[in-house]
């Protein structure tokens, strides 16, 4: 079965295109962050129309790479939610609509679970069930531990800011790129002595996360230091990224502990993050599983697998689109 992904929850346009028997056999992704710069975060009117310029482009650049046409195609998926209303019924409209056209299947995904099957993406490195699941993205911060495909179980999640989320607003804060990564290329110049920055609810039972106080001490931080020195920024950089990966290191050991499952799978957008990668790997009791890095960040490819798999099963959308901003994982049907 030939799947078309595509995602559009947020500012990325990513199309791909999964093949159940020789896997993925194209991905190409448009992102919009040039176009946000100015305004220091994601404009979701701007993100809808953006997406609309790009998507048809998008769809023929990669069937034209896998060396395909449309009507080799057997059925496209498209991401439902959680996301921005607006940006979600640019694919689904889209994706629905083309389905229909060429009288193939569809189906809506959801987002989180595509990033949490994201790294069951290389054959020859999946996690056996039942495992952990650390989802840290812009929108959520979850543990959950996973029995089978759609029978999940969230162990904790954030109450407030997500960790991806504020990566991108301290980033803001020091005047760096909006997204996330430009933290950790600042933190490499830091000096680990000069700041410590708290480490959030985990002096408390449980497995909850909470980023808004550490957020609110890097601002006060940052605003202590005006003028910032690009010193401050790299020493403030490094504190901060510290104390989150710190933060989801210690709840995911507390995890795993707690369950005794001894497999742990990273996923969205800051499980690329280097710094945490390796805390993981070399001091969790557990063995640690994660997507390729250009597969960690928002794509098709995950839409395409994650659809794949419950298309498998039977599952298809109504020919109307539903979408949802909000969608709890748990909310999701087993198969």
């Amino acid at each position: 079965m030939r799947v078309l992904g595509i995602e559009t929850s947020c500012d990325e346009t990513g199309l791909a295109i999964y093949d159940t028997n020789s896997g993925l056999l194209a991905n190409v992704l448009y992102s919009q962050i040039d176009l946000h710069a100015d305004y220091g975060g994601v404009v979701p009117e701007l993100a809808s129309r953006d997406h609309i310029r790009k998507i048809t482009p998008l769809t023929r650049a990669v069937v034209a790479h896998a060396g395909l046409e449309l009507t080799d195609l057997d059925a496209i998926a498209y991401t439902a939610g959680p996301g921005l209303m607006g940006t979600l019924l640019v694919g689904a409209t889209f994706g629905r609509t083309l389905a229909w056209s060429l009288g193939i299947k569809s189906i809506g995904v959801h987002h989180m679970e595509a990033h949490l099957l994201a790294p069951l993406l290389a054959q020859d490195n999946r996690p056996p069930l039942p495992f952990l699941a650390l989802l840290v993205s812009g929108g959520h911060t979850q543990l959950v531990r996973v029995e089978r495909l759609g029978d999940y179980q969230l162990l904790g999640e954030s109450l407030d800011d997500a960790a991806g989320e504020a990566f991108d607003k301290a980033a803001k804060m020091m005047g760096l790129s909006y997204r996330g990564p430009a933290i950790a290329k600042a933190a490499l110049a830091g000096n680990a002595d000069r700041f410590t920055f708290p480490r959030p609810m985990t002096a408390k039972p449980g497995l909850d996360f909470s980023f808004s106080g550490l957020k609110t001490h890097t601002l006060n931080t940052v605003t202590a230091q005006q003028p910032c020195s690009e010193q401050d920024v790299a020493d403030i950089s490094l504190a901060f990224q510290t104390a989150v990966v710190d933060t989801l290191f210690i709840k995911c050991r507390r995890a795993v502990e707690q369950t005794a499952v001894h497999h742990l799978v990273i996923a969205g957008g800051v499980s690329a993050n280097t710094a945490l990668r390796e805390r993981l790997e070399s001091e969790l009791d557990a063995r640690v599983y994660y997507a390729p890095l250009h597969l960690c960040t928002d794509n098709g490819a995950m839409i395409a697998y994650a659809g794949a798999l419950r298309l498998q099963a039977g599952q298809l959308a109504p020919l109307s689109v539903h979408t949802r901003a909000r969608w709890p994982l748990t909310e999701l049907e087993p198969i």
